[in-house]
């Protein structure tokens, strides 16, 4: 099997890297500057577990006339738009999707551009980022990724993923309730979102202070009330190992949007807290902590320069 990895940024690279080193047939779709660098360099991860450096199978999209078995899209959701139109020609009639984007939305648009029959649901935990040179760097040692139907069903496609997938360096699992997997990733990057960024400070930095827990636990429960009238009823475990993580005592943990926001990076905004609140308001559900947490973003972007 062929995987064509649309983004070789930290999760599409990590992953894609070790597909690669475990010998797999890996291909990168990238960015005219992502491609120098790589051509340059090569691609690197540095990781507790190990480092990986490898020469990777990069294309461009002009240079792209072939399908695939299988495309990892791993591109951030505000690239998704033109990452639609760059990937056509690797869809073919039996190409699997499996896209690793936060949010649901992003769902919604590959199924109205590839019909919803091309897609695998499929949610990743890794905490990874870009160092000044390229090279990705995983914070952290959880590496995991699940994929499965939508409906839940077992399927001939699942077992091959799943095959191609395993025993290659990270945790690789079918799941069978990989929609609501999706549902509480989406509560978890809402809700640590939304703590940080407005809070400026890890979970930990948040709890510590007078009225920090309390407000911790609105934003909590305000992103469970939305999701559950929105998605989809979330597993009692979910929500009380969210609820802990969330305001747990001297936790460093910080989410990928309040470090790309520290960064002074472009930040997923409208795909995490923005889209959760056009759902809510279409169920007639009131949201002021996200409101202030997204008006609060969207001064940052527009600060950002262009």
């Amino acid at each position: 099997m062929r995987i064509l990895i649309v983004g070789a940024g930290s999760t599409g690279g990590f992953f894609g890297a070790k597909l690669a080193k475990a010998g797999r047939d890996v291909t990168f779709l990238v960015r005219p500057q992502r491609l120098s660098q790589l051509e340059q360099n090569g691609l690197s991860v540095r990781s507790a577990a190990g480092d990986i450096d490898i020469e990777p199978q990069l294309i461009t999209a002009a240079q792209l006339h072939s399908t695939f078995d299988i495309v990892l899209v791993a591109v951030k959701a505000y690239a998704l738009d033109s990452a639609l139109n760059d990937m056509i020609p690797a869809v073919g009639s039996n190409t699997v999707i499996l896209p690793l984007l936060n949010g649901m939305r992003h769902m919604e648009l590959l199924a109205e551009k590839f019909g919803k029959d091309r897609l695998l649901g499929c949610a990743c935990k890794v905490a990874t980022s870009l160092d000044e040179s390229g090279r990705i760097v995983q914070q952290g040692t959880f590496n995991d990724i699940a994929y499965g139907e939508l409906d839940g069903s077992d399927s001939e496609r699942v077992a091959n993923v799943h095959e191609f997938m395993r025993d290659a360096g990270f945790d690789a699992k079918t799941s069978k309730t990989i929609s609501r997997d999706m549902w509480e990733k989406w509560t978890l990057l809402a809700a640590m979102g939304s703590i940080n960024c407005l809070m400026r400070g890890s979970i930990g930095d948040v709890v510590s202070v007078k009225g920090g827990r309390e407000f911790s636990e609105g934003v909590i429960d305000e992103v469970v009330s939305i999701i559950q009238a929105v998605g989809c009823q979330l597993s009692e475990p979910f929500l009380a190992e969210a609820r802990r993580l969330l305001t747990l005592e001297g936790s460093p943990q910080t989410s990928s949007m309040y470090r790309d926001l520290i960064a002074g990076r472009a930040i997923e905004a409208d795909q995490i807290i923005g889209d959760l609140l056009v759902r809510a308001s279409a169920k007639g559900l009131e949201a002021p902590i996200l409101t202030l947490v997204y008006s609060n973003l969207l001064v940052y972007k527009a600060q950002l320069p262009n």
